[in-house]
């Protein structure tokens, strides 16, 4: 069974975007042995029908169906290391932080933490979640979308949420920082507490 510190269920803008701020913490010593994984689940991604005009660094005209793919191709390409799972829908989750176990419906895998990043549909079945569904709070009623409840993304100990599941209005760019967020929470964490963020930068002579 595979293993992980990091499980992020959810290849749409906040999972991914969760995936490559962890996967870029590579060279910090607290983040170096941490192994993370992306279960790349985009049937129903929202992203899919998307067209953007007005998101900053994006040329305007870029679709949803190629932010999807060159997400992926990005995260392969620039972190390798994350392991990215296609072709797989997670069902069932149970244990507890530190220890939990994730049933898709081909395969189970081990990780410390959960990042919970798929859309907010009303048809949200995933076992061990149930209990924290609740009506979205942002999105118009008659759309019956769903949120988990969280404070500050964190559902329960070990259980983190992201993008528009996790309240969130269905915005691209709100949703790639909620998943940002997540990833620097969980840096800070493995940082023994100390706040972590993961900046590049352009050398000056």
């Amino acid at each position: 069974m595979n293993s992980f510190e990091v499980l992020i269920i959810g290849g749409g803008a906040a999972g991914m975007s969760c995936a490559l701020i962890l996967g870029s913490a590579q060279q910090k010593p607290f983040a170096s042995d941490k192994k993370i994984g992306i279960i790349m689940h985009q049937k129903t991604s929202a992203l899919a029908s998307g067209l953007f005009n007005n998101v900053l660094g994006l040329k305007a005209g870029t679709t949803g169906k190629e932010i999807l793919e060159n997400g992926k191709q990005q995260l392969a390409e620039t972190y390798p290391h994350v392991t990215q799972i296609e072709k797989e829908k997670v069902v069932k989750i149970e244990g507890e932080a530190g220890n939990f176990t994730v049933y898709t419906n081909k395969n189970q895998y081990k990780t410390a933490i959960v990042v919970v990043a798929v859309g907010p549909s009303n048809l949200f079945h995933i076992e061990g979640l149930q209990q924290y569904v609740a009506p979205h709070q942002k999105l118009p009623a008659a759309k019956e979308r769903i949120q988990l409840r969280n404070t500050n993304h964190l559902v329960t100990d070990g259980i983190y949420v992201a993008g528009v599941l996790a309240g969130w209005r269905s915005q691209f760019a709100i949703a790639c920082g909620s998943g940002a967020s997540v990833a620097t929470d969980i840096l800070t964490l493995w940082n023994d507490g100390n706040p972590a963020m993961v900046h590049d930068s352009i050398g000056v002579s």
